[in-house]
């Protein structure tokens, strides 16, 4: 009798610590075994969804997250093709992207900058000023060696080698090229009209690397060489980056203030979840301080998730409490990565967006609790 006592007491004591739990813990409690969610995607922020990867085995340890950095262009073709739980891109889908993933939601998760990084031996690090139109004849193959007099004019007390200039670029899809190129192309006609924005692009010249990271290990193995990688990538292998100059003439550092500078100067005004993000962008904001290269990066959500074979109903709720947590919680962990940290109404947002996702035409329970 005391034995079937002790047991009564024991599951009553079980129950009333699942009903103190918070609702989107208490329905994951008793799942049968781990969930692991798996993403593919942009390399500008990996360093960020990794980080998170990590933090949330704290929060719920029945989920984990696989993630591919394998750039914006394969992450949209695996989110197409439905082969991953969900994408990440730094580019807006295109509206041919959105006809071949109907349902597509665009879910903002950070915000960053992209920088000119350069390895130009003799040249103190940080602090080369350039301007969106030298890049764009950088990029173009016009101006093709260092002390050429208008890079010259921009750096006066600077002594610049006599020397080619070597250009670095992403030679896989992706986001991080699009933002760049749809910031040359905002800033240099000619690069608009024989180059053009996009995932990929054909390169007049230069050298291509597949990543972030590719990029970066090019530009380091390559004397006299510049590139673009987003600012995390520079800061963390150490790499010099230019002061570009902004639409009122400032050469500006890039920096979490910067960018964030940008983020308030292009406004608040953005599409719902499941509208067109194709004419979203942060380049050349306004501001005396904006940093000119700056962009939003994304994950990719189907609004109905079992439109998606991979996906279980314990994968839908996971995924979305694990999306809910990373636009909340997990902005925390952005500066320390030299990210911008959505601002509170993007998050407002972008929890809007998450309310209205469904599994089977179910609403997923819990998914914007705090």
């Amino acid at each position: 009798m005391e034995t079937k006592i002790s047991f009564k007491l024991m599951i009553a004591a079980v129950l009333v610590v699942v009903s103190a739990l918070p609702a989107s813990f208490s329905s994951n409690l008793f799942a049968q075994g781990p969930v692991t969610l798996n993403g593919a995607g942009a390399t500008f922020p990996f360093p960020l969804i990794d980080t998170w990867r990590v933090e949330y085995q704290e929060v719920d340890p029945g989920v984990n997250i696989n993630y591919q950095s394998i750039g914006s262009g394969g992450g949209v073709k695996q989110f197409t093709e439905k082969t991953v739980d969900f994408g990440a891109t730094d580019a807006p889908l295109t509206p041919e992207e959105v006809t071949n993933a109907p349902g597509a939601v665009h879910i903002p998760e950070t915000i960053g900058s992209v920088v000119a990084a350069y390895n130009l031996p003799g040249v103190p690090e940080s602090g080369l000023n350039l301007t969106g139109p030298i890049l764009a004849d950088i990029f173009l193959g016009n101006i093709t060696n260092w002390n050429d007099p208008r890079i010259v004019e921009l750096n006066p007390e600077l002594t610049l080698p006599d020397a080619e200039i070597i250009t670095v670029h992403r030679s896989d899809g992706s986001g991080t090229t699009f933002v760049w190129t749809d910031y040359l192309s905002t800033v240099s006609p000619e690069w608009s009209n024989q180059v053009g924005k996009g995932k990929s692009v054909e390169w007049p010249t230069g050298l291509g690397a597949p990543g972030n990271e590719g990029v970066s290990n090019g530009i380091r193995g390559s004397e006299n060489s510049i590139g673009y990688v987003e600012l995390a990538y520079a800061m963390t292998t150490g790499m010099p980056y230019a002061f570009i100059q902004n639409q009122e003439g400032n050469f500006i550092e890039p920096s979490i203030e910067s960018t964030e500078a940008a983020v308030a100067a292009a406004g608040g005004n953005l599409p719902a979840g499941d509208a067109s993000w194709n004419n979203v962008t942060l380049v050349n904001a306004q501001g005396a301080d904006s940093y000119p290269i700056a962009s939003f990066s994304y994950l990719l959500l189907y609004k109905e998730l079992a439109d998606n074979p991979t996906m279980t109903e314990a994968k839908a709720n996971a995924l979305v409490d694990f999306v809910n947590w990373a636009i909340t919680d997990g902005q925390q962990f952005a500066p320390e990565l030299d990210y911008v940290p959505l601002p509170e109404l993007v998050v407002q947002q972008t929890q809007d967006t998450l309310s209205q996702i469904t599994f089977n035409g179910n609403p997923i329970a819990n998914s914007t609790q705090g």
